[in-house]
């Protein structure tokens, strides 16, 4: 695969600077890349790595210093304009068609150009829509409508019943609709609660590796559309993520969480049951969320608290040390005054 710099240049609108009839055949760091190969710099920062390195060709933002001899891409978002690059360098979707080796069950309807792999299986039911790609060893069960231009990894599982929109990535090995955790205590023993809703995935949903999403109780779990989900996050039954909301690795929810749109949570943040995080949320990482949080709240630690507090309650922790030491040269300063008082009124003549 491989472009003419001019070529690149016109698809991000770039302000070219060099020979635009150079071939580029890839993408990579200032740091390692070849003189095949475009590179990005954020800002002037790296102009120390940009002028060191090898790169066919950088793009950089309009105030970037000029290196003589070296091919320049200015834009004004160099960071956005280089994914835009990275994805003319994306290999090609698997042809479409049906690999003899995959299970397809009779009632299944797949629109044209679904492409799918060897030992998946395809159940009765099931909807897929145009140009999706359904990867080696996925499970899809009974009754799942799949949207357009959806990719689905391998070894992902797609549970009975639930619904996934346009243009949503499945990761390896991610089970979507598998029973929520519910059970009564009775007579000594736990008792499963039935689990007989459905999970709905909304367009440009991204999930990552071995996350597991339970399907609702009743009603419907909900991820709302444009949201990305990291690897190794668990979403509870009934929750309702709502759009564009931000979940890194290891984030896990208790059941019937709300999260409104546009919220982001670092990684291992835990959410206990019913609680609502407002639109614009942003929590820290390994964050305890016991407690509703308010939209635009910056919140951190365990239990979750304001950031600002926490950011203080820190500085005061790292000065526990010497605060210690104070004390204790106060506490024998006290002693010694104590002592010396009672040694004074032993001085003193008894009153009559």
């Amino acid at each position: 695969m491989e472009f003419r710099l001019e070529e690149i240049c016109r698809l991000i609108n770039g302000l070219l600077e060099g020979d635009g009839g150079i071939m580029v055949r890839g993408v990579n760091t200032l740091e390692t890349a070849s003189a095949e190969e475009i590179a990005y710099a954020e800002s002037d920062r790296y102009f120390d790595l940009a002028t060191a390195g090898e790169a066919a060709a950088i793009v950089v933002d309009k105030d970037f210093p000029e290196i003589p001899g070296r091919n320049l891409l200015r834009v004004t978002n160099p960071k956005l304009m280089f994914v835009r690059v990275m994805e003319m360098f994306v290999p090609p979707s698997p042809a479409s068609g049906m690999h003899p080796d995959a299970f397809i069950a009779d009632g299944a309807n797949m629109a044209a150009g679904v492409s799918v792999g060897a030992c998946a299986v395809i159940s009765n039911g099931v909807m897929i829509g145009a140009r999706t790609v359904i990867e080696p060893g996925v499970y899809v069960g009974p009754g799942v409508t799949i949207g357009e231009d959806c990719y689905i990894e391998a070894n992902a599982v797609l549970m009975k019943d639930i619904r996934l929109g346009d243009r949503v990535i499945i990761h390896a090995g991610s089970t979507i609709g598998g029973d929520g955790f519910g059970y009564i205590w009775q007579d000594d023993h736990h008792h499963k609660i039935p689990q007989l809703g459905t999970v709905q995935i909304e367009d440009d949903v991204e999930i990552g590796c071995n996350s597991c999403i339970d399907r609702a109780t009743m009603g419907a779990t909900r991820i709302g559309r444009g949201t990305k989900i990291d690897n190794q996050v668990h979403i509870a039954h009934n929750n309702n993520i709502g759009e564009h909301v931000i979940l890194a690795g290891q984030v896990g929810t208790a059941g019937s969480v709300t999260v409104e749109a546009g919220a982001v949570f670092g990684g291992q943040a835990g959410i206990a049951d019913h609680i609502k995080v407002g639109a614009g949320a942003q929590v820290g990482g390994a964050t305890s969320v016991t407690c509703d949080i308010k939209p635009g709240e910056k919140v951190w630690g365990m239990p979750s608290r304001p950031f600002r507090r926490v950011l203080k309650e820190q500085a005061y922790l790292g000065r526990l040390p010497e605060m210690a030491k104070q004390l204790k040269l106060q506490e024998q300063e006290l002693n010694s005054l104590q002592a010396r008082l009672i040694e004074l009124e032993r001085m003193l003549p008894s009153r009559p």
